[in-house]
């Protein structure tokens, strides 16, 4: 009978990638523990396995009584007295048991954690398994489970809630989020509440790099690295606004990533259950991403104090409410986005500070306009000019800069054929 357990207690290392003498000292442990218990024996006991028949032999400890150490005040050495019972092949197979689903277990999130420890920060598209008040576990793939958290942050100030506002998820709901924690099941640090019953991979909703990855989805020029997103500030799931620039002075960042008629960023947005994003030009002027950031709101001038990381934005009378927003929103969201703190005043109210400061022509940001971003300047017959952007270092675009050099306006006056 043992010998037929210690076959199947090999096979089933074997099927589970357990390895056999770790699994038999496991075992040995464990029963030593519970006959210390069951025989009430004062100094423990010593349990082995014979690894060839599967017996299971138990030994009382009786301690010599010149091993004692008094700076510790335990016995060092023992003697062994053989008090097996009767029926241990029995104990012994329920302890196995309970051995192997424990390695198991553990040996899975050991596996789950090597593997998406090194994922932090990437997207995960999953199903709702179930939805809790606290939490939603969402399955990646098969035996592999992760943590959407949304505790109430009053009643669990420790917790994390990773929810954005007004988002409920019902079950088999597809949803993408991204991983921002992998616990480690060997951690010596206290487990958060429930560590054991709740999967080791925590996902979110409401991080700023899901913005980031769900353009690198959709955006083959952001996934290439051509188009690169400098910054994101976001309140989840009302508003964020994303700065986008790029490596090739041709591309336009902010077009790639809005798409035709809006379908790239459209798809970002319904993704994000509705909420509204602002795709904005990056610039290494500060005073130039300011007023970008700031965006819908048109900005007449951008005072900047790069030691204090402050920003005087003066706009229009009729901007102002449109610069700071609903409750400051838009305001908050472009202070986020550039790092600066930002003061908004309208012209009315900031004459006194432009009367003292010197004129500069590029300071009007109204009328400020990229040298290599103007529209081609060819007017046709009819007086309409051309609506193609002129190419770089040309005051026409690529038709209108080949014709002038031949010399002839035998062009088309439509200017929509030229688009």
């Amino acid at each position: 009978m043992a010998s037929e357990m210690m076959e199947a207690l090999m096979a089933l290392c074997q099927e589970k990638h357990i390895d056999e003498l770790y699994l038999l000292d496991r075992l040995e442990q464990s029963l030593a523990k519970s006959y210390a218990e069951v025989l009430h024996l004062d100094f423990g006991a010593k349990v082995t396995i014979d690894r060839a028949t599967g017996k299971v032999y138990v030994y009382k400890l009786i301690p010599r009584d010149d091993s004692f150490d008094e700076e510790t005040g335990e016995y060092t050495e023992f003697d062994e007295e053989d008090v097996t019972p009767k029926g241990t092949s029995r104990i012994a197979a329920q302890h196995a048991k309970a051995e192997i689903n424990a390695i198991v277990r553990n040996a899975a999130r050991q596996q789950i954690y090597e593997e998406f420890s090194q994922r932090v920060g990437d997207i995960i598209t999953g199903t709702v398994l179930q939805s809790t008040p606290d939490f939603t576990i969402v399955k990646i793939r098969e035996g592999v489970e992760a943590e959407l958290p949304h505790f109430d942050l009053r009643r669990y100030p420790e917790e994390r809630n990773e929810r954005p506002v007004g988002e409920h998820y019902s079950h088999n709901q597809r949803l993408k989020a991204v991983i921002v924690e992998v616990r480690d099941p060997n951690s010596t640090q206290p487990p958060v509440r429930g560590e054991r019953q709740r999967p080791p991979i925590v996902i979110s909703r409401t991080h700023p790099d899901l913005i980031k990855r769900l353009f690198e989805l959709e955006v083959p020029e952001v996934y290439d690295g051509i188009v690169e997103v400098r910054s994101v500030a976001r309140e989840p799931g009302i508003r964020s606004k994303v700065a986008v620039s790029s490596l090739d002075s041709h591309l336009d960042p902010v077009g790639a990533c809005v798409g035709p008629k809006g379908s790239r960023v459209r798809t970002v947005v319904s993704e994000l259950r509705g909420e509204r994003v602002d795709v904005v030009l990056w610039s290494d002027d500060p005073a130039r991403c300011v007023a970008n950031a700031l965006s819908p709101a048109r900005v007449s001038r951008v005072l900047v104090d790069p030691e204090d990381n402050h920003a005087t934005v003066i706009v229009p009378d009729d901007q102002l409410s449109l610069a700071i927003g609903k409750e400051g929103q838009n305001a908050r969201l472009a202070a986020r986005l550039t790092g600066y703190h930002i003061d908004i005043k309208n012209e009315s109210l900031a004459k006194d500070i432009l009367h003292d400061l010197p004129q500069r022509p590029e300071a009007d940001l109204l009328d400020e306009e990229d040298e290599d971003g103007h529209r081609c300047e060819y007017v046709g017959p009819t007086g309409i000019q051309c609506r193609n952007m002129a190419r770089p270092g040309s005051k026409y675009c690529g038709i209108h800069e080949k014709l002038m050099e031949l010399g002839t306006d035998d062009v088309s006056n439509d200017p929509d054929s030229l688009i």
